[in-house]
């Protein structure tokens, strides 16, 4: 980890400034040693427990990454405690797709699972419904940690261009907490946080009911309203006079003012909820030897930011609190990926994470011995409208390689349009009054190809692709993107309908998990399934016939107690699941 103190005691002295400036260089190299120092010294227990605090379609609007619109008291909190990544990036613009990285460890077109909304929009696209299909030997992290004795449970999205096994969490449901599991049991516990969603920003405006269930965790007695409050019942945490700083992609509008404000007003809320769960954590005395992460499922969530590859649309912030805040107060710039999750989260126990993941640990026991050097990124289809765009980032620059530049880049999502802002730009659009750089993005066709310095040109708005100065980073990064292409399998000029047919291998319909083979000898329960790679969960019935709600994984021959029945299920990622079994093993 290249770590660095942040420091935001302000200057007071020209003296002092010169001093800094003299002694700066010193300091950064001795912050430097410092931290590959403390980087060996980390110090976690053997099976930690690891909260993940999941914000939506957020950029790095927050104090601790340099925005300082609003207050969020907790989460910085949780960095004053911890440690700042700044350069963590989404594999796409938006959710499913990013979570399907997340969860697998996997790229999304490496697995087809790339196009957002394949159950939905089959009447416009005339495509089956389906779901990605990662290779046989692929799981949901979450299975990989129930298999090593981890409590998991999800509280309550998934959305991860696939059905979830029922072996992936013994709890997925607004009710998920880790007070729900065994006594002392290690937990892997997601709290997913849905106020910042662009959904947000529709009107009328108001915060959701339901995210009151962050209060009310764990405790299944209480019952949820759904809907909106009104606006009048809403907090308000920012005054609605506020001046925000406009992107330059968006006019400066009483109604981009407006969205702009609910944007930080609900960040606002979002922290106050992550509160509330925080808070927990101490009462239940598990801050130390939990590991905490927080993180948004990709960028902002305005237009031209969600669903597109641009930084707006990829980086988002990441905040880690170690147990007794090791490493408090730092800032890691080390380029990360959402494909790097669910290796790190493996290594982060003990485990070696398996070859087929396409990420890499960038914390625990199988940390990388090599930092990442790019970051790559997709967008194909959204909804019912399909592009093919693939982008690659090092620390500077970053390629965008076009696949379809006859198409423009505006897509006329209907969920999108339902922000004031996306009708204010096509009302502006319409009457030609949108300056240089906003109508770039309603362009009725795309170059090529795409280079941009992000650093200093941020809102990436000037190509360039053709400039002979930057030859030599442009052939870089297309060969860069040649080779990732090339080693993940994806195929950006590939139709959608094509790719169904190589993920249900050549079948008409979506494949089917085999019915698990339950065998009863020499006093042990096997099981197995003729699906190459598939789960099999099973309950365990005692004698009073109430059943389990939670699905163990099968992984050896057990026993089955006496007076006792079993029931399975055989999962694979991509698959319908198979018929329930309930063998004749009556023992009663």
């Amino acid at each position: 980890m290249n770590l660095v103190k942040i420091f935001f005691k302000p200057f007071t002295t020209t003296l002092f400034l010169v001093s800094l400036v003299l002694t700066s260089c010193q300091t950064k190299t001795r912050e430097a040693d410092k931290a590959e120092t403390l980087t060996s010294a980390l110090e976690l227990p053997d099976r930690p427990n690891i909260l993940w605090l999941v914000t939506e379609d957020m950029g790095p609007y927050i104090p601790s990454f340099g925005d300082s619109t609003i207050v969020t008291p907790n989460l910085s909190r949780l960095a004053k405690e911890g440690v700042v990544y700044p350069n963590l990036f989404s594999t796409s613009g938006v959710c499913a797709p990013s979570r399907a990285a997340i969860t697998t460890g996997m790229y999304p077109s490496s697995i087809g699972a790339n196009h957002m909304r394949t159950t939905s929009y089959t009447e416009v696209t005339g495509l089956p419904s389906y779901g990605a299909v990662p290779p046989p030997e692929a799981r949901m992290v979450s299975e990989l940690l129930r298999m090593n004795g981890y409590y998991c449970s999800n509280n309550y999205k998934e959305d991860y261009q696939f059905e979830a096994p029922k072996t992936a969490w013994d709890e997925s449901s607004p009710y998920a907490h880790w007070r729900n599991r065994d006594k002392n049991q290690p937990f892997f516990s997601i709290f997913n946080f849905t106020e910042t969603h662009e959904s947000g920003l529709f009107e009328p405006y108001g915060f959701r009911k339901i995210e009151t269930r962050h209060y009310h965790a764990g405790d299944t007695t209480y019952t949820w309203e759904t809907g909106r409050m009104t606006e009048q019942e809403t907090t308000v945490h920012l005054p609605k006079d506020t001046e925000f700083s406009i992107p330059p992609y968006l006019p400066d509008t009483p109604e981009v003012h407006r969205d702009m404000w609910k944007t930080y007003n609900n960040i606002a809320e979002m922290d106050k909820q992550v509160g509330a769960v925080l808070k927990q954590l101490e009462e239940d005395g598990l801050l130390e030897n939990t590991i905490i992460f927080f993180y948004g499922d990709h960028g902002g969530p305005l237009p031209r930011e969600k669903r597109l590859i641009y930084d707006s649309g990829l980086n988002t912030p990441m905040i880690i609190r170690f147990p007794n805040k090791q490493y408090a107060g730092t800032k890691d710039d080390e380029l990360l990926s959402f494909v790097d999750f669910a290796p790190t989260l493996l290594s982060l126990i003990g485990v070696n994470p398996p070859t087929h993941q396409q990420g890499q640990a960038f914390l625990g026991k199988y940390k990388s011995e090599k930092k990442r050097k790019y970051i790559h990124g997709a967008a194909d289809r959204f909804d019912g409208f399909t592009d093919a765009i693939r982008a690659v980032r090092d620390d500077q620059f970053k390629y965008i390689r076009n696949y379809r530049p006859d198409q423009g880049y505006y897509l006329p999502v209907a969920y999108r349009e339902k922000i004031p802002t996306m009708q204010q730009l096509l009302h502006l659009r319409d009457k030609g009054s949108l300056d240089s750089i906003q109508s770039l993005w309603f362009r009725d066709h795309k170059d090529p190809e795409e280079l941009y310095d992000c650093k200093s040109d941020p809102y990436e708005v000037k190509n360039l692709a053709k400039d002979p100065d930057y030859r030599e980073k442009l052939e870089e990064l297309r060969t860069e993107m040649d080779r990732w292409l090339a080693a993940i399998g994806d195929r950006p000029d590939l139709q959608e309908r094509e790719l169904i047919t190589r993920l249900w291998n050549g079948e008409e319909s979506q494949p089917v998990t085999s019915e698990p083979v339950i065998d009863s000898s020499n006093d042990k329960i096997t099981m197995s399934s003729t699906t190459e790679g598939a789960s099999i969960g099973y309950k365990i019935i005692p004698e009073n016939g109430k059943e389990p709600k939670v699905w163990s994984i099968y992984q050896e021959p057990f026993e089955l107690p006496a007076e006792t029945d079993i029931t399975a299920q055989a999962f694979r990622i991509g698959f319908k699941p198979s018929k329930i079994v309930k063998p004749v093993i009556n023992q009663r």
